[in-house]
């Protein structure tokens, strides 16, 4: 709750509306009542003609649109506070996540943030332009109609006084259980959207190895929790509306027994007085019992609220970068790893002690076995994460004293799995290059990568729009794609992860030509399983269990590393 009244109170122009708004209205509910009553006690005690009357009516008729002006301006101000506070949270959500998309990626499941994002955002809403603006409307309003009340008939006002705390304490108890049912209701619902999209996303799987009805079950099981945690919600809510009902119901009935025995019976009130504060009473209890609804919503919004601060507030380990311009003139950089490490906190795993250098237009391999750490390595060099220990050093420099856009701007990386985007294969090949490159040189690009035949043999050739994430296309030409990015950047550095895995031979064959070429001009730094490229490597990084285990070419971590010469002897299936 403080967070959300913090973030109510940046939105001053808002909140300095709602209380002009709400000293206003106090003014027309009793300009409202006065006029009623006065009409009625004209027309019926007095005997006065519709003549008489006709000025007030129409004074009335102005208080009755002027309060619907207010309510409308209220609950306008209060949408306006809610939509700003969502697209700030939205906005900083965005912003963490892109600063360490890595991080952010390991961390949960894709469904989990967009339900974050979407619905536990939009959980916010009710409390800014529901509780908010009531909350400041019932803190002036009743105050106002008790004084007024008081001036009028004192015993009323103490009935009133008397009475009214009972609809607060009784909102505190049923807050306390509406917060907890709530933020249950919210962790049901991360957890159905996490477990549903994951589902959807790999529903092939599923369904070739026959778990397509465990899944549905799984997923029917959490919808129907969710439901469950719902329901609890809805009760609550309407344990609420029963009993604020009640004490307001049972509020006014005392007070209009008191002023009838005193009007009727001891006859030491006027018929204006008596009429007057039964008019306002319920106005008065009618203010307090839409707080008490408006509190459930603002209570309900503290599970939402909850979720999202603890998104905002989970600590990850953000990417470091200067400011410092970084040039090549033309010659790759010099590039140092001095003493390298990373840990990953969650997961336990420990990237330690990596020292190595790489001559600029070197080709260097980094080998091991599976969960060795050669992707983590890779991710440290493209500047995805910092070390946790050590330095990466690049033309002297530490790579965090770089400005983040000249360090892309002079990096490919080329994963297994190249990410292309909908629309055509021309715009996916320009997404790797500056603005406003030219069609030729597009054209280029995609011959130096080996896929111009198959884009010439196309009914649309460049223009051949293809699916989100490359549907549409073989995994070779998803590589070659993202080599044809890469010739079209001609970046400094390029990075390959396992770039033929999966691949067959000819395939493969292309994408080994098209490395050679882009290592003419650039330092090429692959991690890699097949031997081929391992034996063309300038330097080798043999990793071992987050450890460097042998530093070389070929040759001689034949000679000097034995688990290294297993390993090329498994791939080979030959003794050497």
């Amino acid at each position: 709750m403080k967070e959300l009244n913090r973030l109510a109170k940046q939105q001053r122009s808002s909140m300095m509306a709602l209380y002009g708004t709400s000293l206003l209205m106090g003014g027309v509910v009793i300009g409202q009542a006065y006029l009623l009553v006065s009409v009625v006690d004209k027309m019926f005690i007095e005997e006065a003609g519709f003549q008489d009357i006709l000025p007030m009516l129409g004074a009335l008729l102005l208080i009755l649109v002027g309060r619907a002006a207010l309510s409308y301006v209220n609950g306008r101000t209060g949408i306006r506070m809610a939509s700003k506070v969502k697209v700030d949270l939205r906005k900083r959500l965005l912003i963490k996540w892109a600063k360490n998309p890595l991080q952010a990626s390991l961390q949960g499941q894709s469904g989990q943030k967009v339900s974050t994002m979407m619905d536990a955002v939009d959980g916010l809403d009710g409390y800014y332009s529901q509780y908010v603006p009531q909350r400041i409307q019932t803190t002036i309003v009743p105050l106002i109609l008790l004084i007024i009340i008081f001036t009028e008939h004192v015993y009323t006002g103490l009935i009133m006084v008397i009475t009214a705390p009972f609809i607060p304490l009784f909102m505190a108890i049923i807050g306390v259980m509406t917060k907890n049912k709530s933020e249950k209701q919210m962790d049901k619902l991360t957890a159905f959207s996490g477990r549903f999209l994951d589902t959807l996303q790999g529903l092939t799987t599923l369904k070739l190895l026959g778990r397509g009805e465990q899944q549905k079950e799984g997923i029917r099981s959490a919808s129907l929790d969710f439901r469950e945690a719902t329901m609890e919600v809805l009760k609550t809510a309407f344990l609420s509306s029963l009993m604020l009902e009640f004490i307001s119901m049972l509020s006014i009935g005392l007070i209009a027994l008191e002023v009838g025995l005193r009007l009727v019976v001891f006859e030491s009130i006027s018929f204006f007085t008596a009429f007057f504060v039964l008019v306002l009473a319920p106005e008065f209890y009618l203010s307090l019992k839409e707080l008490g609804h408006a509190f459930h919503t603002g209570r309900g919004s503290v599970g939402a609220a909850k979720k999202v601060m603890e998104e905002l507030e989970e600590k990850d380990q953000p990417v470091r970068w200067g400011e410092k311009k970084f040039e090549t003139n033309g010659t790759p950089p010099t590039i140092k790893l001095c003493n390298v490490g990373f840990s990953y906190e969650d997961k336990g795993f420990d990237l330690r002690g990596i020292t190595a250098a790489f001559p600029p237009r070197s080709q260097v391999a980094i080998v091991g076995q599976s969960g060795a750490g050669k992707t983590t390595l890779l991710h440290l060099l493209a500047g995805l994460l910092d070390p946790s220990d050590g330095d990466i050093v690049i033309d002297g420099l530490s790579r965090c004293e770089y400005g983040e856009r000249d360090w892309f701007d002079q990096l490919s990386y080329i994963s297994q799995s190249p990410y292309l985007f909908s629309g055509t294969i021309a715009e996916n090949i320009a997404v790797g290059g500056r603005e406003g490159v030219t069609l030729e040189e597009i054209e280029y690009a995609a011959e130096k990568a080996g896929i111009s035949q198959m884009i010439a043999g196309l009914d649309k050739g460049y223009e051949t729009p293809i699916g989100e994430a490359g549907r549409g296309l073989s995994g070779g030409e998803k590589q070659r794609m993202a080599i044809a990015r890469a010739f079209l950047k001609k970046p400094s550095l390029i990075l390959f992860d396992e770039p033929t895995t999966g691949l067959d031979l000819q395939t493969e064959r292309i994408l080994q030509s098209s490395i050679q070429e882009l290592s003419k001009n650039s330092t090429v730094i692959t991690v890699a399983h097949r031997l081929h490229t391992i034996r063309e490597a300038d330097l080798i990084l043999f990793l071992e269990n987050g450890k460097l285990a042998g530093i070389g070419n070929h040759e001689e971590l034949m000679k000097s590393t034995s688990h290294y010469r297993d390993m090329v002897t498994a791939q080979q299936g030959v003794k050497l």
